[in-house]
């Protein structure tokens, strides 16, 4: 009952956004039937998440726990281990303390989070983070032969960024995520090259970056609204 509530929250646009981004999804899996269907399981939780935590809502991050480690199990497979760790290390993880950060924090007493803004200790904290981590993570990933090595480095940093974000409750968690949604497009568009099968990769990640700047759009709509009425 709680989920259908959720469900019925969402604006007439948002149900729109996601209900297109379903059907791009399901259509590009039929008319690729060598798809795998993690592939498009994991494309169609990834995408229901994605709006949900553009609507602030706890479920969003519940949704996004599930998509990293179906994304982690897809990027194995390709052998992207820079994908594979980052979502079962680093997002997963940060998606379970995002649920507990948004639990605690919710706006007033809706189910709607409250929406922090970055200090400038977080900010360089963030900064010096991100930095250490990328500079690991390259050393790492060419040790283990990592398909496209660069990008997928430049993956792993906007992705930890874009968690830790989320995790802070700030909106540009959103823009972060579209940097890392153009990434991943590239990333698997160089997958799909060699193996077509993960053409639908890329058109998940499509359908992220459309919700993802909703995500931003709204997310900073909803800080005005709750510091208004503050």
């Amino acid at each position: 009952m709680k989920r259908i509530k959720d469900f019925l929250a969402l604006t007439p646009f948002e149900v729109c956004l996601w209900s297109v981004s379903v059907l791009v999804t399901v259509v590009s899996y039929i008319l690729s039937p060598e798809g795998g269907f993690f592939n498009f399981l994991a494309s169609l939780i990834g995408v229901t998440a994605i709006i949900f935590v553009a609507k602030g809502r706890v479920l969003g991050q519940v949704l996004s726990c599930i998509f990293a480690l179906l994304y982690g199990y897809v990027s194995l497979r390709y052998h992207y281990y820079g994908e594979l760790i980052t979502y079962m290390c680093m997002s997963f993880p940060m998606a379970l303390a995002s649920i507990i950060s948004w639990v605690r924090n919710p706006y007033k007493d809706s189910k709607e989070v409250e929406i922090a803004s970055l200090r400038p200790r977080s900010v360089v904290l963030l900064a010096v983070s991100t930095a250490a981590v990328t500079a690991a993570f390259y050393y790492i990933l060419g040790v283990l032969n990592t398909e496209n090595l660069f990008v997928s480095t430049v993956s792993v940093a906007t992705s930890f960024a874009a968690s830790a974000l989320t995790f802070l409750r700030s909106p540009y968690y959103a823009l972060t995520y579209g940097i890392n949604d153009i990434v991943l497009i590239v990333l698997w568009t160089l997958a799909a090259m060699e193996e077509p099968s993960y053409i639908i990769m890329v058109i998940c990640f499509v359908t992220f970056l459309a919700n993802d700047t909703y995500a931003f759009v709204n997310w900073l709509r909803m800080r005005r609204r709750q510091k208004n009425a503050t």
